[in-house]
């Protein structure tokens, strides 16, 4: 998934995306609210962490003009402005959650699944497709029972096939959602780790559940 950190506070900004890209995220940052609108208006974030008090436009602005233009993306918002009224207020402006500094990272990567799970298909923080599950929480991969061991990548192409299991999503849909405008990989990074995840959930099974739709794209399917 692919998280956009909008944080006027430079070493604040820069811990949080670290926390996220070590939970598996791929992390956009800036520092100002007009930044983060053209962030988000540039490309599909699954979830945005922006401050409040913010240069260039507030939190709370850019919340109101990207619901005022239907982008639902879930929105967390992150301030020092603890009273009832301020969070009222936030969450009255179409944020999906509020967190109040200083925070525990632990609690802020918790949310941020909370609040990406309230626009999945599954509200189910495990994901099955057949006898493979992934726990979103843990970071644990297993199918019939034996774990497997995945990369950050990997886990992060792996969630979000199963989050759209039996849709097939294009080599761009993928790069767009795992990887990050930072990363200066090749050209053909969503094959290689294509070809990583089948060597690992499907190599040694009668059943495959990893599928190529030539031209299209990849996808998870339920067995038949």
């Amino acid at each position: 998934m692919r998280i956009l950190v909008a944080e006027d506070e430079k070493d604040l900004n820069r811990l949080i995306a670290e926390a996220l890209e070590d939970a598996g995220y791929a992390v956009d940052r800036c520092f100002n609210g007009s930044d983060a609108m053209d962030y988000i208006d540039s490309t599909e974030y699954d979830a945005a962490v922006l401050d409040i008090l913010m240069p260039g436009k507030s939190g709370r602005e850019v919340v109101r003009e990207m619901r005022a233009r239907g982008i639902s993306t879930p929105v967390l918002f992150l301030t020092a402005l603890d009273g009832v009224d301020d969070r009222v207020a936030g969450l009255d402006d179409g944020a999906d959650d509020y967190l109040v500094k200083p925070f525990a990272f632990r609690e802020l990567l918790a949310r941020v699944r909370a609040i990406t799970r309230k626009y999945s298909t599954t509200k189910n923080p495990v994901l099955t497709v057949g006898d493979l599950t992934l726990d979103t929480a843990a970071h644990k991969v297993t199918r019939g029972g034996k774990e497997i061991n995945l990369s950050a990548r990997e886990f992060a192409v792996l969630e979000l096939l199963m989050r759209n299991k039996g849709t097939v999503l294009s080599r761009e849909k993928i790069e767009n959602h795992v990887w990050s405008y930072g990363y200066e990989g090749g050209s053909n990074v969503v094959d290689v780790y294509i070809s990583y995840l089948r060597r690992k959930i499907d190599d040694g099974f009668d059943t495959k559940l990893l599928h190529t739709a030539r031209g299209a794209g990849w996808s998870v399917k339920e067995p038949q």
